[in-house]
């Protein structure tokens, strides 16, 4: 097991299930204490009981990414039990809604930006003034392979990443000289409970589409996330990071 969040206090929101699940099971493992964040109580709950039965040290945080106030209080909570935030994890989203822009309503759009692209607004705003008290910090953004490329019919979606992908980049120049690094991850089609509502057919096309033959594991992006959150990516900012089986290289 290695050690190298050792010291260091950790925020993930989307942490109750999936990729968010995975990496804060990691930073635990690493030496982290983290504060699981996530809508679902019992998830959040779940997830800070395992890794407190594994020897970490974890504290649930139940709120909503999209709520700048649920944010604010989740650094908080990091803060005032931990004495401070030196990563985070922002990875909180929703597909969102399906449809071109001639066939989704302007409220269905705006919901998709507040989850997936207000949220990390929201949580760098406040995480990045406690990492430079805390003498520096690192911040993973999750966006995805549609925040990189598009599709026709996911537009809420991958302006919404679009977004993240930009913002990372603009905040990762901003606080480069004060010590807060901020990179983000472009998953591609990964196995999480999301897919389990899916039809047979519907994973199979997902399949299809990966060069390498199958869909990536939540575990696998996680490692990416922990290594760019450790003081082991210390020349690492700004960058973006697929995770997505040679999707992109087609």
């Amino acid at each position: 097991m290695t050690q190298e969040m050792t010291g260091k206090v950790a925020l993930v929101t989307g942490a109750g299930s999936g990729i968010g699940k995975a990496a804060a099971l990691k930073l635990a493992a690493a030496g982290a204490a983290v504060i699981v964040s996530d809508l679902n109580k019992e998830s959040a709950h779940q997830v800070t009981e395992e890794i407190i039965k594994a020897g970490g040290q974890a504290s649930a945080f139940v709120g909503n990414a999209a709520s700048e106030a649920d944010v604010k209080a989740s650094v908080e909570l990091a803060v005032s039990t931990y004495g401070g935030l030196h990563a985070a994890f922002n990875n909180a989203g929703v597909s969102g809604v399906s449809g071109s822009i001639t066939e989704i309503t302007a409220e269905e759009f705006r919901r998709t930006i507040e989850i997936n692209l207000f949220s990390v607004f929201y949580a760098m705003h406040y995480e990045i003034p406690e990492m430079l008290k805390s003498g520096g910090g690192s911040i993973v953004n999750t966006s995805s392979i549609l925040g990189l490329v598009a599709t026709p019919f996911a537009l809420a979606y991958s302006t919404s990443k679009h977004g993240v992908a930009g913002m990372t980049k603009s905040a990762a120049l901003a606080f480069a000289a004060k010590g807060v690094r901020v990179n983000s991850i472009h998953p591609g089609y990964i196995e999480t409970p999301l897919l389990g509502t899916l039809p047979k057919e519907a994973i199979d096309s997902m399949v299809a589409l990966e060069p390498v033959g199958r869909l990536g594991t939540a575990d696998e992006v996680a490692e990416l996330v922990l290594f760019l959150l450790s003081d082991k990516a210390s020349y690492i900012t700004g960058s973006q990071y697929a995770v997505d089986g040679g999707y992109l290289s087609q």
